[in-house]
């Protein structure tokens, strides 16, 4: 099959369209056909190395975080998926690979696509509508009157956690560009701040919780805009032992975590407010909850541009340039369904998708 795969960390021509071997599945994966993935600046840090560390795939690999397609075969402990539904999914870590004809996903990461919604815009959904949620729902816990500042609100997340919050019943404040400001309210943003012409820091006060997906300055200014209890949840900022926690990692990794969190946590307690990082986990139930979301209008994906699958590359550069407003997707449509849907079989037991080593390959 075809697929863009990682061949050498740390270089964007370290991505490449390549022959590879369709996955294997095992007893409780799905085998899909992926007709839309999108892009995610995750994709970009994965092919960079930036989370070697803690995601050590092994070069080479492919890559891609988020797809919908229709399911080809499933394995013989599965019962909730049949050869031909189609379905979307954020395949968990140990198994990414979706800038490719044939996905493997595990049945628990896997739900049925929502039904009002193209396969494009499905696979806008997964990784920033499941962010979204866990920020929300699970960590933050955002109840009906509560003040939220949602940063980039034209970003992929933001476009999502903006709808998410209102639909919790939350006050929303966002920053984006000039150009954005009119659609982000649109979506919901009750308080939008022009990031090239306000501060928010002088703007904003008292609030509840702070998603930040920008890191840096940004995340230790929003600390300053919070009340007593209030928590600041970043999934740009640096990982923090909880994070290390929930992996399991090893006492390098944990050490590492204390240090490179240390400043940031120590400035919170200061404040009296919490600091935490999140790393999205897949979740076949969550997205249940998201498609049924979706289906009732309450959210909606929000597309900046649709790239045809050879041109994968160039949705990356696109997505990194910082000028997408909205998720970047590619597209399979231009494929044919070319994979058969058969019955269930018993296949070797999924893993990342590695790709025999070529010459000139497979260096980190």
């Amino acid at each position: 099959m075809k697929a863009f795969a990682v061949g050498r960390y740390g270089s964007k021509d370290g991505l490449q369209m390549r022959e590879v071997p369709e996955p294997g599945i095992g007893e409780h994966d799905v085998l899909v056909e992926v007709r839309a993935a999108s892009v995610n600046l995750l994709d970009a840090k994965i092919r960079d190395g930036e989370f070697k560390r803690i995601l050590p795939y092994r070069v080479p690999f492919v890559l891609g975080n988020d797809m919908a397609g229709v399911v080809v075969r499933v394995g013989p402990a599965v019962r909730s998926f049949a050869p031909g539904d189609e379905v979307y999914a954020r395949p968990g870590t140990d198994a990414i690979g979706t800038f490719a004809e044939l996905a493997a996903v595990h049945q628990d990461d896997l739900a049925l696509k929502p039904a009002t919604l193209t396969m494009e815009e499905s696979a806008a959904l997964p990784l920033v509508a499941l962010t979204a949620w866990q920020a929300l729902v699970e960590r933050a816990n955002l109840q009906p009157g509560q003040n939220i500042l949602i940063h980039a609100g034209s970003g992929g997340v933001g476009t999502i956690a903006i709808q998410l919050a209102r639909h919790l019943g939350a006050h929303v404040a966002t920053t984006t560009g000039t150009a954005s400001t009119g659609w982000v309210k649109d979506l919901g943003a009750d308080v939008v701040i022009d990031y090239k012409r306000d501060d928010f820091e002088e703007v904003l006060r008292d609030y509840d919780v702070v998603l930040d997906s920008l890191g840096g300055q940004t995340l230790e200014k929003s600390l300053r805009v919070l009340r007593p209890g209030g928590i600041a949840i970043s999934i740009a900022g640096p990982p923090d032992p909880g994070f290390a926690r929930e992996i399991d990692a090893n006492r390098v990794v944990r050490l590492a975590t204390v240090l490179l969190s240390g400043r940031t946590r120590l400035r919170a307690r200061r404040r009296h407010v919490r600091y935490s990082f999140l790393f999205m986990k897949a979740s076949g139930e969550q997205l249940r909850a998201i498609a049924a979301l979706a289906d009732a209008g309450t959210i909606r994906p929000v597309i900046d541009r649709v790239f045809p699958f050879e041109s994968t590359k160039d949705a990356m550069a696109y997505a990194e340039s910082g000028r997408a407003k909205g998720k970047v997707v590619v597209t399979m449509a231009d494929l044919p369904l070319t994979h058969p849907v058969t019955p269930p079989a018993a296949h070797t037991p999924a893993t990342p998708t590695q790709i025999p080593f070529a010459e000139g390959h497979g260096h980190d």
